[in-house]
């Protein structure tokens, strides 16, 4: 059996490949600027890998197209989708968090007055986070840079995703809140990992075992 890996485009791209390149499965070809395809196989035969957004990866498994994915929590708790969370893969850590400038008078959630308008990529984190604080919100759906909402006016707030926080310092922002932490999962087609297929078990077995050790 050829197994197929969904790997997201972008900045776990690099770090998933050496993974699997730690567990036997060489997809460096992607890595290469001048590569265009969007799907290639390991130079052993054994296994194939798609490149696609990150969003799209858990479709792309759900669907069966890839029996195993790499994926960011904050993918899947954007975009819920029938796979199976197998194992947390330690890289890629940010986390989900609230933002204001920081010459505005919010120091925590609360203090955002009700009905404000809150700016952001990942609408259905948000929702969830003020439904559950009883907290109403108008919220501002971007795809873009959502930093400038609050610079510009737009928005009291923003619920983005912070990595080294960088960003948010250059703009005159703040976190005021801290939602969820992300990092890189390995998720798989749920019937294929019920079945207990060999080759998916063998996939997963190595990657646990090559986290266990910490090589």
């Amino acid at each position: 059996m050829v197994v197929t890996f969904a790997l997201p485009k972008g900045a776990l791209l690099k770090d998933s490949i050496q993974l699997l390149q730690r567990i036997g499965f060489d997809f460096s070809a992607f890595l290469d600027s001048s590569n265009r395809q969007l799907q290639i196989t390991d130079p052993t035969g054994r296994a194939q890998a798609l490149l696609v957004r990150s969003q799209d990866v858990p479709i792309y498994v759900s669907f069966g197209q890839a029996q195993f994915g790499i994926v960011g929590e904050d993918v899947l708790q954007e975009k819920p989708a029938a796979v199976a969370k197998l194992v947390d893969l330690k890289f890629g850590r940010c986390h989900m968090a609230i933002a204001v400038m920081k010459d505005s008078p919010y120091r925590s959630v609360m203090d955002l007055p009700p009905h404000c308008r809150v700016a952001s990529k990942f609408v259905r984190s948000a929702t969830r986070y003020f439904r559950e604080l009883d907290l109403p919100v108008e919220l501002v759906p971007l795809y873009g840079s959502v930093e400038l909402a609050p610079i510009t006016g737009m928005a009291e707030a923003i619920v983005d995703l912070v990595s080294t926080g960088r960003t948010l310092r250059d703009n005159g922002l703040i976190e005021i809140e801290f939602l969820y932490e992300s990092t890189a999962r390995l998720i798989a087609h749920p019937l294929s990992w019920r079945l207990h297929d060999k080759a998916v078990q063998d996939v997963v077995s190595q990657v646990r075992s090559h986290l266990e050790q910490g090589t």
